[in-house]
């Protein structure tokens, strides 16, 4: 077994078709998720595929990777035409998947992660520990990641689990190699080094599919582009040809862009106030907030930028009352509530949209309706007792307001796109009726249009004095969707910018995202340099904050 590539097959030309799709429809009751689609897998290529949330990628992956059977259609593996029974069997067949939600065991090592179901075997046939714990620590070494074999998966912060599931893949030696998101939780650093994985892989002639809701980044990677739309394959090029604009285009019908600059700038008064608050990790008593002063006003809405390992997470969880506060205080509307409870915070009208939804944001044995009006169940209770009619009343209206595209309240929460299942996330607050919301990355693994569409409600609930705390790493958002934008790196606010007037090298340069000008740290109440010298650099390390 390779530690990363699997040495070139012999048979198979680089640009060779090894597998197709051939009219491919999945029908899931009456949603038609796939309408008779063509898609070739060429050896040694990467093809992107592009799609809004509900297009029917994550479907078409599935049925490539064995994880559902079409309803309509065939595969065609090296010209061969074969039905993949599951997952196992089409891991057998050279064919592997990258989730887009992890889908590790939190409760096993990361050596166990990356060989269950296919653990090695010592010649008396017990489980060859050592030879899986360096073969693990081999792949760690080749993704760059300082993460020990024995290490619990639930003690590793969100990119770091993407890079097991990235090396599980690895292990397998796969030929085919599908990839849904694998970005979407790592830092510029850990994407760079994927890069480099990806192009040893297609060197040795494994053949990769792609998805990303990172438009250009996908495009710099890949060599061919496929763009579903409504289940339907409506264009194909070589990426040569192609452009964003090109793209954006076929994924929506339209020119899809979202720009929230000009939006009326009426605040009301300070609705949180974080004053010098500084958070520790409780094991190690690192600082990875320190001393961080903001403010968020009724109608504002305030963009974190940075960086992972910058702090912000850290600086969300605290706030929301998830990890304790070492020093400093948190008033929502003057009252200090750094002694609450995460329930007693949500009652005061402070909530959190989490950067995990699958893991923290929804119950997913539930239905979208009781995932929607789970925080908010209070308000319909009479009488002692929680009333359906009053419950199912807010539900609609919920759904309504937030635009959720489902077949009823009824439908699993599981069934949704990511996009749609974060609409239910943000909406099962704002049944709460928050003063101020906090959210952690809340357009990770979503699509252009969704995006526009969640920066859209949140603006209309600015509009209403909701005040808004939300944090990113894509710099795109923090420019266009912010009434103001403060910069963290190494746990402290190094800048603020007005997004008006601010370039996107001067915010980049602020978080340590690329050379120029960038800040020194200043004091949290004073007024930051406007001509800063000397650099700033976020180091990214294992274990510190996100």
């Amino acid at each position: 077994m390779t530690a990363v590539a699997p040495a070139p097959a012999e048979t198979t030309e680089i640009g060779q078709v090894v597998l197709q799709a051939v009219g491919i429809a999945k029908t899931y009751g009456v949603t038609k998720a796939l309408k008779g689609v063509d898609f070739d897998v060429r050896a040694g290529q990467v093809t992107v595929l592009f799609g809004e949330n509900g297009a029917g990628k994550s479907t078409l992956m599935k049925i490539l990777s064995g994880v559902e059977q079409p309803t309509a259609g065939h595969l065609v593996l090296r010209d061969e035409q074969v039905t993949l029974q599951n997952t196992v069997d089409a891991v057998e067949r050279g064919i592997s998947i990258i989730h887009q939600e992890t889908n590790l065991c939190s409760n096993l090592s990361v050596r166990d992660n990356i060989f269950l179901g296919r653990e090695l075997h010592t010649r008396t046939g017990s489980v060859d520990y050592g030879r899986e714990a360096e073969i693990t620590a081999r792949l760690m070494r080749q993704l760059e990641e300082e993460i020990a074999p024995g290490t619990l998966v639930a003690d590793l912060r969100m990119g770091q689990q993407q890079i097991v599931e990235i090396a599980r893949a690895l292990a397998a030696d796969a030929r085919i190699l599908i990839m849904d998101e694998p970005t979407s939780a790592l830092s510029a650093s850990e994407i760079e080094v994927l890069f480099k994985i990806i192009r040893e892989l297609t060197a040795n002639g494994v053949a990769i599919v792609y998805i990303s809701h990172h438009l250009e980044e996908a495009i710099s990677i890949a060599d061919h582009a496929v763009v579903l739309r409504d289940g339907e394959m409506v264009a194909h090029e070589p990426v040569s040809e192609i452009d964003l604009p090109w793209v954006v285009h076929r994924m929506t019908g339209r020119q899809a862009e979202y720009d929230f600059r000009d939006e009326p700038r009426e605040f009301g008064d300070v609705a949180l106030s974080v004053q010098h608050v500084t958070v520790a990790d409780l094991d190690t008593g690192r600082v990875m907030v320190d001393d961080v002063s903001v403010e968020v006003r009724s109608g504002e809405i305030v963009c974190v930028y940075g960086l992972m390992g910058a702090g912000r997470t850290e600086l969300m969880e605290a706030l929301a009352g998830r990890d304790p506060i070492a020093a400093g205080q948190v008033l929502l509307d003057g009252a200090d509530i750094a002694g609450l409870t995460i329930g007693e915070r949500i009652g005061r009208g402070l909530g959190l949209v989490p950067e995990d939804r699958q893991r923290d944001g929804v119950v997913q044995m539930l239905s979208v309706g009781s995932n929607l009006s789970l925080a908010g169940l209070r308000s319909a209770i009479r009488k002692g007792l929680v009333s359906r009619g009053a419950e199912s009343k807010r539900i609609k209206h919920g759904m309504a307001e937030v635009r959720v595209k489902a077949s009823g309240p009824g439908a699993p929460i599981t069934s949704l796109s990511g996009g749609n299942q974060q609409k239910v996330v943000i909406g099962k607050l704002l049944m709460t009726d928050p003063k101020v919301l906090l959210l952690d990355e809340p357009t990770r693994g979503i699509d252009v249009g969704a995006k526009g569409e969640i920066f859209a409600l949140l603006f209309k609930e600015a509009r209403k004095g909701l005040g808004v705390l939300y944090v990113t790493s894509e710099i795109g958002e923090a420019m266009t969707a912010s009434h103001r934008v403060v910069v963290m790196s190494k746990g402290r606010i190094v800048r603020e910018f007005d997004p008006r007037t601010a370039t996107r090298a001067e915010v980049m340069a602020a978080s340590g995202e690329s050379d120029g000008p960038a800040p020194v740290a200043v004091e949290p109440d004073a007024p930051a340099d406007p001509n800063p010298t000397e650099p700033t650099r976020t180091d990214g390390a294992n274990g510190g904050p996100r």
